[in-house]
């Protein structure tokens, strides 16, 4: 009874540490639905729509690996707690933001809370669940949420837009939060690591301004001017910033980024494929939507159930992906996503605003079955050769990669989309007798044709319309290509640092140690 007893409570534990893993990535896809409402309701450039997404993304890259430690330092359950109520918080607050950048300083508090929820719900597992098997399982069962939540995520958005409006669905996070509060304060306990990993702030604040100068800078390039002193300025803090935090890192017995990891080829390989798989999904999530809504008129409901066949493909193949990796290997997988990346992004580059919907489905059902397949490798390579007491830092180092990926594909996706949409605009337009305030209005605040508010009497607006739209999906086409690259690399990464022999010499590596 007592065995039946304690079970009921993991099990509990686990279901709390799930629905933190579910906010979080429901949170993703959910925002990526609403921004073209947003765009609408607080007069957003796509610049600022970039913010929303990477201001949550580049928070929680910075804070991941931080949180994590001062998890094992102050106790796993009290950070874990402390990540909902600032999540919770942080919600509400973006639920009742009056302009955009308000709307972007709470969607960091949000990501505040975030970046302590991950790594701790999975040191909390890990301490609750103490038999290999069931640790195994239950590892599996959160990782799964996933893809449940990433399918899950534009149907809730687009029924909650569609009925309520886009501030609600920042509301579905706060009772899933007081949720998963109250089941961890009752069921789970508090755990410390034995020998907690010493602070790093120096090397957080390094990298916080490492990361925040480089997206400022490829965000803001496309309309500060490439060649800008602000924008070369922040090219140069940031390569500055690198240098110096490679340099301090290195003579730091216990360092915020173990630099030595890199020496082993499926750590490093891991590290590259997580960024270039993110990079790819969350390009994919905001050019998408994007399209789907500003060109092709979809309303947010339609446009998340549009998005189902690639989600729903996640969902599916994943839990497959992780089978397969633990019988055969990461070669195969990780080999055949990158394949699978190109194809899909190549289908999207030929889009046009009356692509017939078939086609798209193809694209997005390639590109979700290479999301469903390289996400569960991705740790899995990152601490074969490991010795057990470092697998959990490659682990954390791999989840960041992820994230750094995230802000990435959004950054630079969207600046190339944004670039080359201003220059197919200013060329298009300039020929119509459009006063100039009027021209310097259509090329630097439309998105799609959906979006776009003329000024009464505007000359030609039916065509004008019809031109944001072609030039946006031209634009489009670029960020395509981009991703199908981040395929390739994928592919080629995957097939040179996974096997037999790339863990036989990662093992020789950490040995030498």
């Amino acid at each position: 009874m007592r065995t039946e007893a304690g079970r009921r409570h993991r099990l509990i534990v686990l279901f709390g540490c799930c629905l933190s893993l579910f906010i979080v990535s429901l949170d993703v896809t959910i925002v990526n639905v609403a921004l073209p409402s947003v765009q609408h309701h607080l007069h957003a450039s796509l610049s600022g729509l970039q913010w929303v997404v990477d201001a949550y993304v580049l928070v929680v890259a910075s804070l991941l690996m931080f949180s994590g430690s001062m998890g094992d330092r102050i106790g796993r359950r009290r950070m874990f707690q402390t990540g909902l109520v600032v999540f919770a918080a942080g919600s509400f607050l973006c639920s009742v933001a009056p302009s955009l950048t308000l709307l972007i300083v709470f969607r960091m508090v949000q990501a505040v809370g975030g970046s302590m929820l991950n790594p701790n719900s999975l040191s909390v597992m890990t301490s609750v669940f103490t038999d290999p098997r069931e640790r195994a399982q239950a590892i599996g069962v959160w990782g799964g949420v996933f893809g449940v939540s990433a399918a899950a995520g534009p149907v809730i958005g687009g029924v909650l837009i569609a009925a309520v409006g886009w501030r609600s669905i920042f509301w579905v996070n706060i009772p899933v939060a007081a949720l998963a509060f109250y089941l961890m304060q009752r069921y789970a306990p508090e755990s410390r690591a034995a020998r907690p990993r010493r602070p790093d702030p120096v090397g957080q604040a390094i990298v916080i301004v490492v990361l925040a100068a480089l997206a400022y800078a490829i965000i803001e390039g496309p309309a500060d001017g490439w060649a800008s002193g602000t924008i070369l300025g922040l090219w140069g803090v940031s390569a500055a910033g690198l240098v110096v935090f490679l340099r301090y890192e290195s003579r730091r017995a216990e360092p915020l980024l173990e630099l030595r990891f890199f020496r082993s080829p499926p750590f490093t390989g891991a590290a590259v494929i997580a960024t270039a798989i993110f990079f790819v999904l969350s390009g994919f999530l905001f050019l998408n939507t994007l399209y789907l809504q500003e060109v092709r008129g979809y309303s947010a409901l339609l446009a998340g159930a549009a998005t189902l066949p690639a989600t729903l493909v996640i969902a599916a193949v994943a839990p497959l992906s992780g089978r397969f990796v633990g019988r055969r290997g990461t070669r195969l997988p990780l080999s055949a996503a990158g394949l699978l990346i190109v194809a899909g992004c190549l289908l999207l580059a030929g889009e046009a605003p009356s692509t017939p919907f078939l086609q798209l489905a193809a694209a997005y059902v390639l590109i979700g079955a290479a999301m469903g397949l390289a996400n569960p490798p991705i740790t899995n390579t990152a601490v074969a050769g490991m010795p057990a007491s470092q697998t959990g830092v490659a682990a954390g180092v791999a989840s960041t990669s992820r994230q750094v990926g995230n802000v990435l594909g959004v950054a630079v996706i969207g600046a190339v989309v944004t670039d080359g949409l201003h220059r197919r605009l200013a060329a298009a337009l300039r020929p119509l007798p459009l006063r100039p305030s009027v021209l310097a209005h259509v090329v630097h605040t439309s998105v799609g044709a959906s979006g776009l508010r003329l000024p009464a009497g505007t000359p030609d607006a039916a065509k004008i319309r019809s031109l944001v739209d072609s030039s946006f999906t031209l634009a489009g086409h670029d960020g395509w290509y981009l991703a199908a690259a981040a395929g390739v690399v994928t592919f080629a990464v995957g097939l040179s640092t996974t096997g037999p022999n790339a863990r036989s010499r990662a093992a020789a590596v950490m040995a030498a140690d």
